[in-house]
């Protein structure tokens, strides 16, 4: 035993003789080395020695894209429109950025004209604790004593409508500025004789009849109501739909439910009454009087220019066209509260690149030019305020 201790300290004096003649040799070699050649090797080590530890990969977040239209390449070839003369614009949409998740983009602001508050929608965050009870709340039926189709039958009915318009706020009053007013004030302007319909809780109150006495006191036709979601739902796929939202069986997503909600709403209320749905944020500039089963085009294919995308913007359709019954379909069957669009405008879109061509959905597709003509960027650039009094919805549009 003591014979192996001796021998193991004689191997390790050895190794440790070893070392010290590779020290001695590799310190002879450094000091054969010029001393500039030396530093650089010095200032190289350092270098990467700091860069590797202070280095992070923090990965560039890419710009959040809308949901592609994916259409098929047959049916993109039928995207063609009614062509119209280049002058010809019904309206021009104040459109905002697509909003991700809840986030609702500013518009651009130049200080040289009045500013329009941004349309903020309802947001619903459903928590485990208040579990869908807000949802219930947003979405319950109106419980006046007149059902909501009485209401809007006997509105019509009384005043002789010769053209009917349909919006929907699902918003607080407070939300409900100068552009808005501008909007409204525009579709009299352009029909006197037509009749507005806003379908809103928040609006049929009474502080909504004193936001509304402006145009009242013009002696404008136009009325707010609760929405009667069973009522406007029923005998549609959205039916279901509905039902198992308000039984927390459909998560509402990320994206604002009332964005949502107004995204079918338009479509059941055109199903049921027909007539012409327009967002708030549209300043009509002609006539919709002799357009008929239309919907307009926003954007187009820069080789084909043939329609690449639709919006639900503006509506205007016969009471029980098929079209928008697929649109309800749509939205029931393939209902995704996540991706910002996908129940709006590319679901028209898609609905409109399958059924494009088929004999029994009868309907035209307008050009950018009827309702979508200015970028929502440069929208601002067309209109300026009044420069000697605060504002208000009597803006001019520049010439």
């Amino acid at each position: 035993m003591h014979h192996h201790i001796t021998k193991l300290k004689q191997n390790c004096l050895v190794y440790m003789q070893h070392l010290q003649n590779i020290k001695r040799s590799i310190f002879a070699f450094l000091l054969c080395i010029p001393t500039s050649l030396l530093a650089l090797i010095l200032f190289l080590l350092l270098f990467y020695n700091g860069f590797t530890v202070f280095y992070l990969h923090i990965p560039f977040p890419s710009n959040p894209q809308p949901e592609p239209a994916n259409f098929s390449q047959e049916n993109l070839a039928k995207n063609s429109f009614k062509k119209l003369p280049a002058s010809v614009m019904y309206a021009v949409k104040e459109d905002t950025p697509p909003v991700i998740l809840k986030t609702l983009l500013p518009l651009l602001q130049n200080p040289a004209i009045t500013m329009i508050p941004i349309n903020h929608s309802v947001v619903f965050k459903p928590n485990k604790t208040q579990g869908y009870e807000a949802v219930k709340r947003m979405l319950r039926s109106a419980d006046n004593l007149k059902r909501f189709s009485t209401r809007v039958r006997e509105f019509f009915g009384n005043h002789g409508c010769k053209v009917r318009f349909f919006m929907t706020w699902i918003s607080s009053l407070k939300s409900f500025g100068d552009r808005e007013f501008f909007s409204v004030e525009s579709l009299f302007r352009s029909h006197p004789d037509a009749c507005l319909v806003i379908v809103s809780n928040s609006m049929d109150s009474e502080s909504g009849s004193l936001v509304l006495k402006p145009f009242l006191d013009k002696r404008f036709k136009l009325i707010a109501i609760k929405p009667d979601f069973d009522y406007l739902f029923k005998d549609t796929h959205a039916e279901k739909w509905f039902k198992g939202l308000k039984k927390g069986n459909v998560s509402p997503g990320e994206v604002s439910l009332g964005q949502n909600m107004s995204n079918l709403l338009r479509l059941a209320l055109l199903y049921k009454f027909g007539g012409i749905y327009m967002d708030t944020d549209v300043i009509v500039l002609k006539r919709f009087t002799k357009l008929r089963n239309v919907i307009g085009a926003q954007t187009l294919d820069l080789e084909t220019r043939n329609w690449s995308r639709l919006n639900n913007a503006v509506l205007i359709f016969d009471k029980k066209h098929p079209l928008l019954f697929k649109f309800i379909e749509e939205f029931a069957l393939t209902f995704d509260g996540n991706k910002w669009g996908h129940n709006g405008p590319y679901l028209v879109s898609r609905v409109v690149s399958r059924v494009n061509g088929r004999p029994e959905f009868n309907f035209t597709v307008l050009p950018p030019s009827a309702f979508y003509p200015v970028n929502w960027s440069r929208i601002r650039n067309f209109f300026r305020g009044p420069r000697d009094k605060p504002p208000c919805i009597y803006d001019k549009v520049q010439k």
